[in-house]
């Protein structure tokens, strides 16, 4: 029998996940690897089985609760990927803060614990709310640091407002858009030196340069961007 690596890959992943099982029968909790190969495990086989994109995510948010695990993981897992083999060919499926969305009751290992006190994140920089629409067939996920302007092409909205503009979100957070659902974004000015490379490749330099502006907007119209 020969085995390809892809085909290797698979079956680790299902002997790890194999002896999470077996944990987790007897009441054991499981470490972080145990866990996300259980999640892993678990997802691949859905879309062995047919199940479609948005139900595998669903899935994966459900699998295990912090009861199930050990302090931290929770916190450690911050999303769990795999390539998934569906009938129109291979897709990646991401699901996001898959143990209880990362919430853990008392200390948890390497925590950062703050002094008392609110922090006004973002304060003093202009802000601006945006309704957006996800035509796309799948999940978009949006993270806090990108240029919204150049967020995936399928999310329609209106592209000029805002340019220069990221989420008003907490740093390392996000915002996921699902398929055919509008909601209402919060965003805020992007701040530092205020240059912009790579992204999606619209943006080649600063933000306040007119020039620069006006050759981001010719490539979002040029491209297909939704609401360019």
């Amino acid at each position: 029998m020969n085995l390809s690596p892809t085909e290797l890959e698979r079956l680790t992943i299902f002997t790890a996940a194999e002896h999470a099982r077996r944990l987790k029968a007897r009441g054991v909790k499981l470490s972080h690897p145990e866990a996300v190969a259980f999640i892993a495990d678990e997802m691949l086989l859905a879309a062995r089985c047919g199940m479609v994109y948005e139900e595998i995510v669903n899935l994966g948010a459900t699998l295990l609760t912090p009861e199930d695990v050990e302090p931290g993981v929770p916190t450690l897992t911050e999303f769990v990927a795999v390539e998934a083999s569906f009938p129109e060919g291979t897709k990646l499926v991401i699901v996001f803060r898959p143990i209880g969305d990362g919430q853990e009751d008392g200390e948890i290992p390497g925590e950062i614990i703050a002094a008392d006190g609110e922090i006004d994140i973002n304060q003093g920089r202009a802000r601006i709310e945006l309704d957006v629409l996800n035509t796309g067939d799948r999940d978009i996920q949006v993270r806090s640091h990108a240029h919204f302007f150049e967020a995936n092409p399928a999310l329609e909205f209106n592209r000029q407002a805002a340019f220069g503009f990221r989420l008003d979100v907490p740093s390392g957070s996000g915002i996921r858009f699902e398929p055919g659902i509008a909601r209402r974004v919060s965003l805020v000015a992007m701040a530092g030196n205020r240059i912009i490379h790579g992204q999606g490749g619209l943006t080649r330099g600063q933000l306040d340069n007119p020039e620069i502006r006006a050759k981001a907007f010719e490539a979002a119209q040029q491209r297909g961007y939704k609401g360019a």
